[in-house]
């Protein structure tokens, strides 16, 4: 696992770079993610633009009036930050890399590099604007098509995804809020993908009606890049071991240096009530854990042509510090999960680019305004469903049947994604007179 770039460059080149600590690799994956949906999604509105399908809006902008206020004190901002954290790293090393999440969401900083560098950025911001300043300033009409929009919608969607993703995960772990509030929400770990869909989704759709972009052809376009989006995130919750992995896999047993072999005799039953404790602390919320018999498991031999990991990992080095110590590591990130669990995350990321590339292949085939966005809320919502009954999480009680949050919204999903097809599979896409 690599926490961190810091992990990764150890491991694959064999050097030690202290300063990459402060690269986490699940929110540099994260990065790629949005940047190949911005790319996606930029492709695909200009090919509708081209049919016709969609319009430019027009503002007005006022040039010439100077500097404006709020921009000199969001540099200001920006340079603060810069100057107080960043810099602030470059001074206090030792503390700093030792546990850079912590250092980052701490009070702890350089105040005086702060305060210098938001006077120096803030001022610089006010030279820029004021050079061309006009003596009367002028309005002007500009024409904005919805693919120049690209980067403020992801920036909403970055936005209100990370919020409803925090939100519906502490929702989901209610216990865990209330025990540590504040750490329940700042924690960089514990993200619900569904939660940033539905306020992501929000978000957008206001945007859209703002900006008067056609909804069902700003949705068809957002399909293909959601799920590649999904897919590129995915990787990094394998790479970082975030805890969105599986049930246990019962074909295999944990070696104390966190490698996965193939487990004989009663040796998975032995592990297991070796760390019971481990197991009913991981699993509370989810089922009552008296014996290995009530640890949730499945039993899978991977062929001789796939490697062990693709089918039994232990998330050595996972970011949560999961699981018990590592023999020869010392530090921060030195456990793994005593039982061997189904990579999740990893086949998540298989599904996700499958469903993307059918997308992209259909987009032009497809031409009912909306059918393409339903068919993605239908590809989706069934890929959750099927990789929640290998998963871990918090279940619900709806009578006869025990779903866990995920499984609910992939229902509902699957569902109105049903619907949208069958109301919009006989639209026609109207051309916009420019």
């Amino acid at each position: 696992m690599y926490p961190n770039l810091y992990f990764f460059f150890k491991e694959v080149l064999g050097v030690e770079w202290p300063m990459f600590k402060l690269v986490n690799s699940f929110g540099l994956m994260v990065a790629f993610a949005f940047v190949a949906a911005a790319i996606t999604l930029t492709m695909e509105l200009r090919r509708r633009q081209a049919n016709g399908w969609l319009h430019f809006t027009e503002t007005q902008i006022e040039v010439g009036k100077g500097a404006d206020l709020s921009e000199v004190l969001w540099n200001g901002f920006f340079g603060f930050l810069f100057g107080w954290k960043f810099l602030g790293i470059l001074l206090d090393k030792e503390n700093a890399l030792a546990d850079p999440q912590s250092y980052l969401l701490s009070g702890q900083g350089n105040m005086a590099l702060g305060i210098l560098l938001a006077l120096g950025f803030a001022g610089y911001k006010w030279y820029t604007g004021n050079k061309t300043k006009l003596p009367k300033p002028e309005k002007r009409t500009l024409r904005v098509w919805p693919h120049e929009r690209v980067g403020d919608m992801i920036i909403m969607a970055a936005l209100f995804g990370f919020g409803g993703a925090k939100i519906f995960h502490n929702l989901e772990n209610w216990d865990d809020l209330i025990a540590d509030p504040i750490g329940s929400l700042t924690s960089f770990s514990g993200l619900t993908f569904y939660g940033g869909l539905i306020c992501a989704g929000a978000a957008i759709i206001w945007y859209a009606r703002k900006h008067k972009i056609n909804l069902w052809h700003l949705t068809d376009s957002f399909g293909p890049a959601l799920i590649l989006a999904y897919a590129i995130g995915r990787i990094g919750c394998q790479v970082a071991g975030d805890g969105d992995w599986g049930i246990l896999n019962s074909a295999y047993v944990a070696t104390t240096d966190g490698k996965a072999v193939l487990a004989e005799g009663t040796a998975y039953k032995d592990t297991v009530t070796k760390y019971l404790a481990y197991h009913q602390q991981s699993l509370a919320g989810t089922k009552e854990v008296l014996s290995s018999d009530d640890v949730m498991h499945a039993s899978f031999q991977a062929p001789s042509w796939m490697p062990t990991w693709m089918v039994a990992y232990t998330y050595p080095n996972n970011v949560l510090s999961d699981g018990v110590p590592l023999d020869g590591c010392e530090g921060q990130w030195c456990r793994y999960l005593p039982n061997p669990v189904f990579p999740t995350p990893f086949y998540e990321t298989l599904m996700g680019l499958a469903i993307f590339f059918v997308l992209w292949g259909l987009r032009k085939k497809i031409t009912a305004p909306g059918m393409l966005f339903g068919l993605y809320l239908l590809l989706n919502g069934f890929e959750r469903f099927l990789i929640e009954k290998i998963r871990v999480n918090t279940t619900y009680k709806l009578g006869f049947w025990n779903p866990t949050q995920a499984e609910i919204i992939a229902l509902v999903l699957m569902l109105l994604g049903l619907s949208i097809i069958l109301l919009r599979r006989k639209a026609v896409p109207v051309k916009v007179s420019r």
